[in-house]
């Protein structure tokens, strides 16, 4: 139900549905029983739902369209977001949106996309890490507690709802597509949008509006083996647009100075100030995971670099001599691809802990910015460190790592050592860092 006088952002997005569906002034809506300003759990006042006809001349399918409420400010009064103007982004910038085919058994749509939705929020909320088309979320469960193989989450722009301007700033329209684990793995090797637009050209899979299917049970590999050679081209030529991930990870100084207690120690690096560690946040959460922007890794280190010059503690730079990486199972299997489809065509990857004051990003030779060189390949600065990767370690990486990427199979703990680089990498169960680490991860 629409209120009577809808403040600012709430009445901008309303006026965009309507335009849409003329034919639903009042759609049904999931509603948060408690406000997230009155100390509610779930940050979006609403989830609106909409039955769409589809167009079975162009395969797309008859669906549900669901469509959130809350990322972005609607109220405009500091009650959730800070006060923004017309020239920013309305909050985060953004709604989600998911298109869930709709069964012939359905007398009305399912309302747990509206559950997923206020899970992706929460841990938007939580983490502050925005979600933009090409993201990818992995969820590791059927996204309606299923048994469908459906079990993550591509990001791309929804077909019908275009960016608007409100009062509060801007609002993009994110459209949450439901995804299978070898889908989701092509995404992270290649790209997300690349993906995506394979998804298109296959009616079963969603076809040209993506709209989402439970009972899929294929893959877009499956329905189109063909379709694995293109993504496989895509990594040899242009390699990942995936520029980092959120992880559970950690890393220490192991030089002969540094004594530690072993494999099921995790230490954490040293603290730093309110100031560094928000200096830190800030310069990756813009490079973290957003194929739509696609700076290139020189631009985006040298750039941090620039914009961080003012504060000393934060060029201070600390070379090691040894460094001892640990990452959880999930953060483990994309070390491969970090190799392969990164530091092999001249890029950087990034490890942002969740803990959100902790970093670790690996730098091929030779990019601007980095504070990291071949006579120095451990450094420093606070808790993010950087390490070099030349192409030589990059593919003694990869020969040894390569395993990872189909984790299950690997007893845990795990270790792995470079002597001659003096580099170790071991891989914990979750648990490891559950227990140290605070998480803003969804189930």
């Amino acid at each position: 139900m629409v209120p009577p006088n809808p403040p600012p952002g709430l009445s901008a997005i309303y006026q965009a549905c309507r335009q849409v569906y003329q034919d639903q002034q009042n759609p049904l809506q999931v509603t948060a029983v408690i406000k997230y300003w009155l100390g509610g759990p779930d940050p979006l006042d609403y989830v609106s739902m909409y039955y769409n006809k589809g167009d079975p001349d162009r395969n797309i399918p008859e669906h549900w369209h669901y469509i959130t409420f809350g990322f972005s400010d609607l109220h405009g009064d500091g009650r959730v977001h800070p006060t923004g103007n017309s020239s920013g982004p309305s909050g985060f910038g953004f709604e989600l949106t998911m298109r869930l085919k709709k069964e012939s058994t359905d007398t009305g749509p399912p309302t747990w996309p509206a559950e997923l939705l206020q899970a992706l929020a929460r841990y938007v909320f939580q983490s502050e890490n925005a979600l933009y088309s090409g993201d990818h979320v992995s969820w590791h469960a059927p996204l309606d507690n299923s048994d469908s193989r459906l079990q993550h989450m591509l990001m791309t722009d929804d077909p019908q709802l275009s960016m608007i301007n409100t009062p509060t700033g801007f609002i993009s329209f994110i459209q949450v597509v439901g995804v299978c684990s070898e889908e989701l793995k092509a995404a992270q090797q290649w790209n997300g949008p690349g993906v995506m637009e394979l998804f298109k050209s296959i009616p079963l899979a969603g076809g040209p509006w993506l709209v989402t299917d439970m009972r899929r049970g294929e893959t877009i590999f499956d329905l189109h083996p063909s379709l694995q050679d293109k993504v496989d081209e895509g990594i040899q030529f242009s390699g990942s647009n995936l520029s980092g991930v959120s992880a559970k990870c950690t890393w220490l100084d192991s030089s002969e100075s540094a004594i530690y207690a072993g494999n099921d120690d995790i230490h954490r690096p040293p603290v730093l100030s309110q100031e560094v560690s928000n200096q830190i946040k800030d310069a990756f959460l813009e490079g973290l995971v957003k194929a739509k922007t696609q700076r290139i890794a020189a631009s985006e280190l040298e750039r941090h670099q620039q914009d961080n010059e003012g504060s000393h503690d934060f060029i201070y730079t600390q070379n090691l001599e040894a460094v001892h990486l640990k990452f959880n199972p999930e953060a483990a299997s994309l070390l491969s691809l970090a190799c392969k489809g990164r530091i092999l065509h001249g890029r950087h990857f990034t490890f942002k802990s969740v803990n959100g004051d902790t970093a670790i990003t690996f730098v091929a030779t030779g990019v601007e910015g980095a504070f990291v060189n071949e006579r120095n390949p451990y450094a420093a600065r606070g808790s993010w460190l950087q390490v070099l990767i030349s192409e030589h370690l990059a593919r003694k990486l990869i020969h040894k790592l390569e395993e990872l990427s189909t984790i299950e199979s690997v007893q845990l703990p795990k270790e792995y050592k470079w002597l001659e680089e003096k580099l170790e990498i071991t891989v914990h169960p979750d648990a490891v860092f559950d227990a140290l680490l605070p998480m803003h991860f969804p189930p």
